[in-house]
């Protein structure tokens, strides 16, 4: 999808968007939201994604499929739709996860 087609769709300006892409824009939550219903994925997923490196995000501002950011080798970053009762399941994994990679990172030597 093209800036032109995202503006488009969710209202924003393509301006606005372009700084949004290079890390120079502050959205409210109304226009992260009109953008994930453009983009058809959930406010959440869209504001989840804080762990990509610099360039993933140039990465992503270039239209190109996303990296898995700044994620460990043996992760992945994934999508689904579940049921409740799974998705806690999930959600459990996801933390113990977050965790982990959050320890590993303050135990790295600088």
């Amino acid at each position: 999808m093209t800036k032109l087609e995202l503006s488009e769709k969710s209202g924003v300006s393509i301006s606005f968007l372009s700084d949004l892409t290079n890390g120079k824009g502050n959205p409210s939550l109304k226009v992260m939201e009109n953008i994930a219903v453009a983009l058809d994925v959930s406010l959440p997923y869209l504001l989840e994604v804080t762990d990509l490196d610099r360039a993933s995000l140039e990465v992503l501002a270039g239209g190109k499929p996303p990296s898995q950011g700044g994620l460990p080798q043996g992760y992945v970053r994934v999508t689904a739709i579940l049921p409740a009762h799974r998705a806690f399941e999930v959600q459990k994994w996801n933390d113990e996860a977050v965790k982990k990679i959050q320890q590993t990172k303050k135990d790295a030597p600088k």
